[in-house]
């Protein structure tokens, strides 16, 4: 194990968080990932991935490497992108402003697919032309340079992929949409688009994380009920009555039972609570909104 990284003067611009085997260094230019173990057994789920790409100083937006890899075009913004702040049906309120911003990602926006999010895990399947596709938690499409979108400030954008397929889907998931399924109704979506399980690929965005979420006991009875062998897991009881929820460990599990090769799950931890100087965050008081987007090619 390394030794702990010095502390400096007036360190508010680069943040080191510790976890095991994890080292995350964050500043508003710069995010990496440095993991301190090469056995992939010592990681209860997933071995995290190369993290985000930040783009811009301060970022507009993040990409993922292993997204870029795949020739995906996908973003997801910070709150220092004009013009996705807020959203509106049925129209999206992402102006000229974000649209020179994310320029350079390859995203056609005029073809943008997104729904009115409802917490829940229903589907709906983008047409090649995009629009609002009504009440909706997971996206899916099969039309390439036809963007889904996907808007939170603490929930989990999980992105699920079979390029090779040419299936794409994009899910918005809190703790209302983990207890009913979000997560794994991407995933089937996706194989019943035509994807192979044994080809996804799946991320998880900038979200709230176990170190800020806490939740009450009538939150964590509903986890209770829908995952009897695994909430215990998940919910760390802080205080009585209180509990911390991960939600990536929930979702990077549930991604994996529902097919996906927890190799194949890319999630960088970066919780939205811990910046709000940089990402929007529903418990910090910030109601602006980040946005997803992502494409086939």
């Amino acid at each position: 194990m390394r030794t702990p990284a010095r502390t400096t003067p007036n360190r508010r611009a680069a943040i080191i968080l510790r976890r095991p085997h994890v080292i995350v260094c964050e500043s508003a230019t710069l995010l990496w990932l440095m993991i301190e173990s090469a056995n992939p057994n010592d990681f209860a789920v997933t071995t995290p991935g190369a993290g985000l790409i930040p783009h811009g100083a301060p970022p507009l937006y993040f990409t993922f490497a292993t997204l870029a890899k795949l020739g995906l075009p996908h973003a997801t913004t910070t709150r220092h992108c004009p013009g996705t702040a807020v959203w509106g049906e049925p129209q999206p309120l992402v102006g000229p402003e974000a649209v020179a911003a994310l320029a350079s990602t390859g995203l056609d926006l005029g073809r943008l697919t997104w729904a009115r999010q409802m917490h829940g895990a229903d589907v709906a399947r983008a047409t090649a032309r995009g629009g609002f596709a009504g009440r909706a938690d997971v996206l899916v499409t099969t039309e390439p340079s036809a963007p889904l979108a996907i808007f939170t400030a603490d929930c989990l954008p999980v992105t699920i992929c079979d390029p090779e397929a040419g299936v794409l889907g994009l899910a918005h998931v809190g703790w209302r949409g983990t207890v009913r399924g979000a997560a794994q109704a991407a995933v089937d979506a996706v194989v019943g688009a035509g994807g192979r399980a044994d080809r996804l690929a799946a991320t998880i965005g900038p979200s709230i994380g176990p170190c800020c979420y806490e939740v009450d006991a009538p939150v964590v009875s509903e986890f209770r009920a829908a995952y009897p062998s695994m909430w215990e897991r998940w919910a760390r009881p802080a205080a009585p009555g209180r509990f911390m929820l991960d939600l990536w460990m929930a979702n990077e599990a549930l991604v994996a039972a529902a097919g996906v090769d927890p190799a194949r799950i890319d999630n960088p931890r970066l919780c939205t609570a811990c910046h709000p100087d940089l990402l929007y965050s529903y418990r910090k008081g910030n109601r602006g909104r980040l946005v997803t987007f992502a494409a086939l090619p």
